[in-house]
């Protein structure tokens, strides 16, 4: 049976979401992530503020800079995380072989459902078609025997189209484009790369394993599988929906002016906190190593760990640990620009308890059960403590989001 990978690719996904919500979006140029004189990162950007050198990972105030005409949009994470479910429900009617890689793209085995729904570009038209039917949005489909050749063809195949690369012209395909179209190759790589005088992927592909691995070491070999259309190197060796869960669990907030005001902080700390907690809850995880994350205002950067005596994902615990780094670490005057939090050491339960506290404990679980409930109905900013209504901290939106479909226990157990 001939191995057949489908990746989707959603189209500028956050802004074509929020044109279904605001019509008047469409054609302009608008990006998404926050304001243009926020610290932060761009998001998305529509294809017209693309024109313009506008691209996702850029600083929000360089955004503004290029394109000051630009719409800037907060963006609404949960609008995105129902149409992303939107979206994994169509792909499962094509296979029970699903994985959401984020919150907008995706790689679907079609392998051995010809009979169902016949061959690939007839299969992948109607896939298409149905998404846009289902949901309002255009997408991008790549098609070929390895993951990463299918990653890269629905990248060639932007925006709004399919691209199907045959068995056997895997290393044609790939041969004349530029080594950073590889996934995985990154701009320090890529400046590496070419010093060698290594420009594309046909390039690198002349050359022998053995240099390559002697310059890149193991990263090297997974390179000269690439060049060729194998699945090699980090994920791209597992098969799709293999994905046994998160190693750590983190939230970081980056504030609009560097602040010395203790309140502030710990407040960022606790909302920090409840987002860290949701997630673990919501993966079923336990955190027994909680690290702080201090960066002053001029980028000094530094990391405090603290191991609980029990696993845990309760806000409140995990806050008052990281409350106590941060108390230990800061010297109660120097301007604070980012703090995170960061949850280790996950495992499925939470271990030994003492059990005077189990009751107590029980109580907590459950009420903070009724309150992610509500935060997945109503929004994350629907329910908090107290203290962190005025945080300002909310999930942002180029982060891995809370219930990404197909990676909860509940999306692999199959129910409701």
């Amino acid at each position: 049976m001939q191995r057949l990978i489908c990746h989707v690719d959603m189209d500028a996904f956050f802004v074509s979401v929020e044109e279904l919500f605001d019509p008047s979006l469409k054609n302009k140029p608008v990006v998404v992530g926050g304001k243009a004189n926020q610290r932060g990162v761009v998001a998305a950007a529509s294809y017209a503020a693309r024109k313009y050198g506008v691209h996702s990972a850029m600083p929000l105030r360089t955004a503004g800079q290029l394109c000051p005409q630009a719409i800037f949009v907060e963006g609404h994470p949960e609008r995105y995380r129902d149409y992303s479910k939107k979206v994994f429900n169509v792909l499962n009617r094509y296979s029970p072989v699903v994985e959401m890689a984020s919150i907008d793209e995706a790689y679907i085995d079609l392998s051995g459902t010809e009979r169902l729904h016949g061959p690939p570009l007839r299969a992948a038209h109607a896939l298409h078609q149905e998404i846009d039917a289902d949901t309002g949005l255009k997408c991008s489909l790549g098609l070929a025997s390895s993951r990463l050749v299918a990653k890269v063809s629905s990248d060639q195949a932007k925006p709004n189209g399919i691209l199907y690369i045959l068995p056997g012209r895997e290393a044609r395909f790939l041969a004349p484009l530029e080594v950073r179209k590889i996934p995985g190759v990154g701009k320090r790589t890529e400046a590496e790369l070419h010093k060698l005088g290594i420009r594309r992927v046909a390039d690198l592909a002349a050359l022998e394993d053995g240099f390559l691995a002697s310059r890149f070491g193991k990263w090297g070999l997974a390179l000269a599988g690439k060049a060729l259309g194998a699945d090699s190197g980090a994920w791209f060796d597992a098969e799709i929906g293999s994905d046994d869960g998160p190693k750590s669990i983190s939230h970081e907030y980056t504030f609009s002016e560097d602040t010395p005001d203790r309140d502030r902080l710990e407040t960022a700390l606790l909302r920090l906190s409840e987002m860290v907690a949701r997630r673990l809850r919501e993966h079923r995880l336990y955190s027994r190593t909680i690290q702080l994350k201090l960066r002053w205002e001029d980028f000094t950067t530094i990391t405090r760990a603290y191991s609980l005596d029990h696993a845990t994902h309760l806000d409140k615990e995990i806050a008052g640990a990281v409350i106590a780094l941060f108390r230990q670490a800061w010297d109660g005057k120097t301007p604070v620009r980012l703090l995170g939090v960061h949850a280790g050491s996950l495992q499925p339960t939470e271990g030994q308890m003492n059990l005077l506290d189990e009751p107590r404990t029980a109580r907590l679980r459950e009420a903070f059960r009724s309150v992610d409930h509500i935060r997945g109905r109503f929004g994350e900013a629907s329910i908090s403590l107290a203290k962190t209504l005025n945080a300002e901290i909310r999930e942002r939106v180029h982060e891995n989001p809370f219930d990404l479909p197909g990676k909860s226990p509940k999306d692999k157990a199959g129910e409701d």
